[in-house]
């Protein structure tokens, strides 16, 4: 990068950090510790906290108070990402609605709390979600199951952004079976999911009782064979976070292949992913949730590869998110959410189709604050 591109880069951070303050200084007063997901009309009028405590989303927000509350030590966004962490407490005690993404949860709010505050209680949380998630391991099959009810055999390749928390109880336990049980499901990932060129499967159904192979549905994507993007984020992001906690160069050479096929497609659209990558050419439709995770995950990379190597990824991230915030943000305080555009599957039309949803906020202001060096890693 030249100095003039640096230059350039350094203005952009520092005019959307200044914007990112004023917005969320403004949202934080008025969403507090609710549970926000989707905004209607610039407002969060749902609270996820009353209509459903189990939600899969409901760390992202606490994520984001907590990455602010990081970066400027403003006691507002602590207190609130405090009460939203009390709130899921209800779904510790309820029990039976968790699923495989308590790492979302509980990553984002109780151990990102222990992590910055040294909170015991907020400890005894985060492991009581990593039980929760190494509860869910089929070692016959050696993978994490997903969802609940009739799916004993499937696994996707979310969880690959969940298991972070099992090495986290690792190392506050000096146990080792959650480092197994994490490793385990990571090669499933590998060897299940991940395709040859770097593309990826979101779901792998196999038999539970020893872990055969039977059938790779569309899930969230275009079709079976399709590239939802959003799931060729969640394993780019996943497998680097898997080789920084084990050093594994496997997951960090999937890693790289993943990436290199996430910037060769997002590249042909402005930088702003579709929602799948093979999918018919319309409807056009973008993710850029898929996107800003990507970035997080690229910026994650470069903090591994070799000097020369760097470039290729941190120049792909500030693609992304300068597209992004060109193209989508909105940055008006009076207005809750700030990128727009996201999409939740591609045949999807719950509401949730080329809207703003609260992941896209919560990566958009981690690859920002990484970008500034005033992130603290939450996974």
């Amino acid at each position: 990068m030249s100095v003039e591109m640096k230059s350039q880069l350094g203005t952009w951070l520092d005019e959307t950090w200044e914007k990112m303050k004023a917005k969320m200084s403004a949202e934080v007063e008025r969403v507090g510790d609710r549970i926000p997901y989707i905004p209607v009309d610039g407002k969060y009028a749902e609270d996820k906290g009353e209509t459903d405590i189990y939600w899969w989303t409901n760390g992202f927000w606490p994520g984001m108070l907590w990455q602010m509350y990081n970066a400027t030590k403003e006691e507002k966004y602590k207190a609130a990402a405090e009460g939203v962490e009390r709130r899921l407490d209800a779904a510790l005690e309820g029990f039976e609605g968790l699923h495989h993404d308590v790492g979302f949860m509980w990553l984002h709010s109780a151990v990102a709390n222990y992590r910055l505050t040294g909170s015991e209680t907020s400890k005894t949380r985060g492991l009581h979600a990593a039980n929760v998630l190494a509860g869910r391991y089929n070692p016959r099959g050696k993978f994490i199951r997903a969802w609940n009810e009739d799916r004993a055999g499937w696994m996707i390749v979310d969880c690959m952004m969940n298991i972070p928390l099992l090495y986290w109880a690792a190392r506050e336990t000096n146990d080792p079976r959650f480092v197994y049980i994490a490793k385990d499901h990571a090669d499933t990932t590998l060897e299940k999911i991940v395709r040859p060129d770097g593309s990826c499967n979101h779901i792998a159904i196999l038999n539970p009782e020893n872990g055969e192979l039977l059938e790779l549905p569309g899930g969230q994507g275009y079709e079976s064979g399709s590239s939802w993007s959003r799931g060729q984020a969640w394993a780019l992001y996943g497998f680097a976070l898997s080789h920084r906690h084990t050093g594994d160069d496997r997951y960090l050479q999937a890693a790289k292949k993943i990436a290199h096929y996430f910037i060769a497609n997002v590249a042909t659209t402005g930088y702003v992913p579709l929602v799948d990558f093979r999918a018919p050419a319309e409807p056009i439709c973008y993710d850029t949730t898929a996107g800003v995770c990507a970035a997080c995950g690229m910026l994650q990379l470069a903090e591994a590869v070799s000097e020369l190597e760097k470039p290729l990824y941190v120049n792909a991230a500030v693609q992304i998110l300068q597209a992004t915030d060109r193209r989508f943000c909105n940055w008006n305080v009076d207005e809750d959410a700030i990128v727009g555009n996201g999409t939740g599957s591609y045949h999807g039309r719950d509401g949730d189709y080329g809207v703003p949803i609260i992941y896209g906020d919560y990566f958009f202001i981690e690859a920002l604050l990484r970008l500034k060096e005033k992130h603290f890693l939450i996974w």
